[in-house]
């Protein structure tokens, strides 16, 4: 029996519901339908174990090709077991679940598993009709859906940290052990108290500037990218923990006003957030902290956004404006566990007193 959770139920949701609409609907920065942006479909690929399935159209038919056998199946049924899916999904509150009707349906045409093969980095792949151009497309997306619980765009980890030296002040023993033993209670659990602990300093006026990356790989994949990139981050990352912003939306703004690196904005070029959607872009195109990146797109391309009422709108490359709109307005920052990922606490090194702050990006629910 087929067991999983709502994101990878999403998978086969996503399957089923592009199907029955044989149109792919374009989103703008604020997850809503552009109407004018609409791209019929002409085949639908899914790599499973067994090899790749294509699902293309005759008629009122959906026509599925497998390695060696063909299905002939009514739309209207993928459409009944999408409306079945998403009704299932909105009323379950297991983690991990089956749906027998579901999983009965989608061994018909054998498809047997909810997620797509792991070694091909789209979830799905889709021929369009690009009426503009007249071209026909192949597209990548991975599924990133609203039913379950918000995924991560950048996972935190000690690649993922950022290095400040403390300044202006020379802590003592006691100040050090003072700021290091500030925890603060969440539930039944005690966190560091980061930005307790970062307003300590302050108050012993010390400063946080910017030192480097911990991992090398993650600072030159950042400067590859836009060369003031690391030093924006740490800008961005330390106003996380600071204020009362997450929405990278607004720690953004907020930079921008600030105009930390002193950029010149006599004629209102929109230097933070450019460079900050180029980041995200790359994110989401593949650049990971630990791997160097070279700039090369071979991850999906763009991603299926399922939303919470069912809707399913696409953002890609191939529409670089909406799709970086997208990731700017639908991510956060969050705070990763310090224990896991060493940061958050003052620390002697070469002699010098330092502090590491972490970076981590979620979309929102």
């Amino acid at each position: 029996m087929l067991t999983g959770n709502k994101g990878e139920w999403s998978e086969i949701y996503t399957l089923l519901k592009i199907i029955s609409d044989k149109n792919l609907f374009a989103g703008d920065s604020d997850l809503n339908k552009i109407e004018s942006l609409i791209f019929p479909i002409i085949k639908i690929l899914r790599d499973e174990s067994k090899g790749t399935y294509e699902f293309g159209y005759e008629s009122d038919l959906v026509i599925v090709k497998g390695t060696d056998e063909e299905f002939r199946i009514p739309i209207s049924l993928f459409q009944e077991k999408a409306v079945y899916l998403l009704s299932s999904l909105k009323k379950t509150t297991s983690s991990t679940f089956s749906i027998p009707v579901i999983e009965s349906f989608i061994n018909s045409f054998n498809c047997f598993s909810l997620k797509a093969k792991s070694s091909i980095k789209s979830d799905i792949r889709i021929i369009i009709h690009d009426q503009r151009t007249g071209t026909m497309p192949k597209l990548g997306f991975s599924i990133k859906s609203q039913l379950g619980s918000a995924s991560t765009l950048l996972n935190a980890g000690k690649t993922t940290n950022f290095i400040y030296k403390i300044a202006n002040k020379r802590l003592n023993g006691d100040e050090i052990h003072l700021i290091n033993s500030m925890y603060i209670s969440r539930g039944e659990k005690m966190h560091k108290d980061i930005k307790g602990r970062i307003f300590k300093i302050l108050e012993f006026s010390g400063k946080l500037d910017f030192e480097r990356t911990e991992n090398s790989v993650f600072e030159n994949n950042l400067t590859l990218i836009d060369s003031a990139l690391p030093e924006i981050l740490s800008e961005i990352v330390y106003l996380f923990f600071t204020s009362g912003h997450n929405k990278i939306k607004e720690l953004v703004q907020e930079i921008s006003e600030k105009n930390p690196l002193g950029f010149n904005l006599e004629t209102n070029h929109p230097f933070y957030s450019y460079k900050i959607k180029r980041l995200l872009t790359d994110i989401a195109l593949g650049m990971t902290p630990a791997k160097v990146w070279t700039g090369e797109l071979d991850a999906t391309g763009g991603y299926l956004v399922v939303k919470d009422n069912g809707e399913i709108l696409c953002y890609h490359i191939y529409n670089r404006n909406e799709f970086e709109d997208y990731l700017l307005n639908n991510t956060k920052l969050e705070t990763a566990s310090s224990t896991r990922h060493d940061f958050g606490s003052v620390y002697l090194e070469n002699n010098k007193l330092f502090f590491k702050l972490n970076l981590q990006i979620r979309f929102l629910k």
